[in-house]
């Protein structure tokens, strides 16, 4: 007899989807007030997904998003690879802040070792608001964690009905509900108005079960940090870097990789001293590329991820190798 309901575990992380707010017309004091719905109180604000889904459920942590990092990516990593491994489990779904939910997302995109589906939701408004897509949102995440076309496609994000890659989603927009976006590369799908789930595209690069990145036995992370170029910028980032002895460092320059001479200099000197540099862009679309300039200096181009997504990547690569050939390569597989 074929299954009815998928099995779906909830991993509640906080952020503005738990948001409680001091009156229906707050989308700002919410955040700076700090209190906070469970996931199950979350849950019971959509008992439609009885109808497809069985849900388990945990309050992992309950923080905005602008207090999650390596340490938080590490637990939240080892509980859904603990949870996957569980054979009556058919996904996952994580409630996250938006803040810095591109980068939880894709560090979960190199390091779940499952085909099963994960999902990271959040919202731009809280549940106490007027008009708030909060619920909307996990219910959509809830349907595409369920959906057997999810299926081997990594880590998705589903936010205002449309399904991204966790490589390539990015937070557009300060306030606004479609704040999510991939730029010219386009999202997967819907999650849509019918209650269909639909696929038009899926990812291209390794991830999840394909990636060679393995958390398991990690209990920290290696340090990178991220420089930006700016008009007049020179070597004081860089070097307060430097001096910290950072194990890797994202140096994000102007269109598709060039920075001022002083900053060259530095990264350059950085490159010396054995701390691996990644260039990456501070434009939203486009590619950094390999030049004979940038190999003779000894950068690391990070192709089109964003410096937050060059720095999860640059993060991962160096539990395995410092050699700058072959993390290179990790940027044109990954």
């Amino acid at each position: 007899m074929p299954k009815l309901k998928s099995k779906i575990y909830v991993i509640g992380t906080g952020g503005s989807i738990s948001g409680i707010g001091p009156h229906r017309l707050d989308y700002t004091q919410y955040a700076e007030i700090g209190n906070k719905l469970t996931i199950e109180e979350s849950l019971q604000r959509i008992p439609e997904v009885e109808e497809f889904a069985d849900i388990q459920s945990e309050n992992l942590i309950s923080v905005g998003s602008t207090a999650i990092g390596p340490k938080e990516w590490l637990q939240l990593g080892h509980r859904v690879n603990e949870i996957l491994s569980s054979g009556d489990i058919d996904g996952v779904v994580i409630t996250h802040g938006t803040a810095t939910l591109e980068e939880t997302a894709y560090f979960l995109h190199l390091t779940t070792k499952s085909k099963k589906p994960v999902v990271v939701t959040g919202s731009m408004r809280p549940p106490t608001a007027v008009s708030t897509d909060a619920d909307l949102n996990l219910l959509d995440a809830l349907r595409v964690a369920s959906s057997a076309d999810a299926i081997g496609k990594g880590v998705l994000t589903v936010l205002n009905n449309e399904i991204h890659s966790a490589r390539e989603v990015y937070k557009a927009n300060t306030l606004r509900v479609e704040t999510f976006r991939a730029n010219e590369l386009g999202f997967l799908g819907y999650s849509d108005s019918d209650g269909k789930v639909m696929f038009y595209r899926s990812p291209t690069r390794k991830h999840t079960y394909l990636s060679e990145f393995d958390i398991d036995k990690l209990t920290d992370l290696p340090r990178v940090d991220i420089v930006y170029a700016y008009s007049g910028s020179d070597s004081l980032l860089i070097d307060a870097v430097r001096q910290n002895r950072s194990d890797g460092m994202i140096m994000t320059g102007f269109g598709a990789g060039t920075f001022p001479p002083a900053m060259l200099d530095a990264g350059a000197q950085t490159v010396g001293e054995g701390i691996p540099v990644v260039v990456a862009s501070r434009s939203t679309a486009g590619r950094t590329v390999i030049t004979p300039r940038s190999t003779k200096l000894g950068f690391i181009i990070a192709d089109n991820l964003h410096p937050q997504k060059a720095r999860v990547l640059l993060t991962l690569g160096l539990t395995i190798t410092s050699d700058r050939d072959i993390l290179q390569q990790m940027y044109l597989e990954y």
